[in-house]
């Protein structure tokens, strides 16, 4: 009867903080069109979400970020009724760890943050490690684990990860960025370790330890000097000249008006050529 009436009051929590924040509108929305050109297998997608759990963790963790997921590219299997493939794994509060396509962040400011230098085995084990934890669940019983979402309270900058990291160290309670982190650790790839300086007068040395994968957030992939930041505009290959947009270039009013042959004034502003249709648009 306990865990029946903890599982209802757990379920009643997670439906509150899914509900979108009034107000949120991302100045810049994702283009899946453009991210499947660019996405590799082994890239964390960050995403700026607007529920209330995400006000939350962006309080806490100071950042844009509150979401991540992997790439995973088309081994899943499973796809949305319009045929498009599930190709990212998330770990979501309430439902565990799931696949989704990238349509459902299309609303959502986005930024992908690419491993340098992983090799082809290791990009392997860490797709394969969130392929495998597919299906863990998120037991919503742990109301004390629920209850740190509810009310972000003044909480002092060193206990903010603790808080994060609450009830993380269940493997079938997953949170987004501690799975992602476990998967990166399986092969020792560095994220945002703790740095050990050791010097002497003949040597100065740098040893990393590697941080708890529950201490982890979505922000620190972000900040962190061994990934990079991939931006699909200009991995597409950026032409400034080519943006259309508008209003006409001001300088063109203060430029010398020459004549025509006819005797007509130049237009004040020339017109901008006609776009084909194999070239991008760069409208908002």
């Amino acid at each position: 009867m306990g865990d029946q009436f903890l599982g209802f009051l757990g379920q009643r929590i997670v439906r509150y903080l899914d509900q979108p924040s009034p107000g949120y509108e991302p100045f810049t929305p994702s283009d899946p069109q453009s991210l499947v050109r660019v996405l590799q297998p082994g890239d964390v997608m960050l995403v700026e979400g607007n529920s209330r759990i995400s006000g939350v963790i962006k309080y806490l963790t100071q950042s844009t970020w509150s979401h991540s997921a992997l790439y995973v590219g088309d081994r899943i299997g499973t796809k949305t009724e319009t045929g498009e493939p599930h190709v990212l794994v998330e770990a979501l509060l309430g439902d565990g760890v799931i696949s989704a396509p990238l349509s459902k962040y299309a609303p959502f400011h986005t930024r992908v943050c690419r491993p340098i230098g992983l090799t082809a085995r290791d990009r392997e084990r860490v797709v394969n490690y969130l392929l495998e934890r597919l299906g863990y669940a998120y037991d919503v019983k742990n109301i004390v684990d629920l209850i740190r979402f509810l009310v972000p309270m003044p909480i002092p900058a060193r206990w903010r990860r603790r808080i994060i990291a609450l009830g993380s160290g269940d493997p079938t309670k997953a949170i987004c960025s501690t799975l992602i982190a476990q998967a990166f650790e399986t092969v020792r790839y560095p994220i945002l370790p703790k740095i050990q300086l050791i010097e002497n007068r003949r040597t100065r040395r740098e040893i990393l330890h590697i941080r708890h994968h529950s201490l982890y957030m979505p922000r620190d992939f972000d900040i962190s000097p061994f990934f990079a930041v991939v931006k699909p505009t200009i991995e597409a290959g950026f032409n400034y000249k080519r943006v259309r947009w508008a209003n006409p270039p001001a300088t063109a009013a203060a430029a010398p008006r020459p004549l025509t042959n006819g005797g007509d004034v130049a237009p004040l502003a020339p017109d901008l050529p006609e776009r084909s249709e194999t070239e991008p648009s760069l409208q908002p």
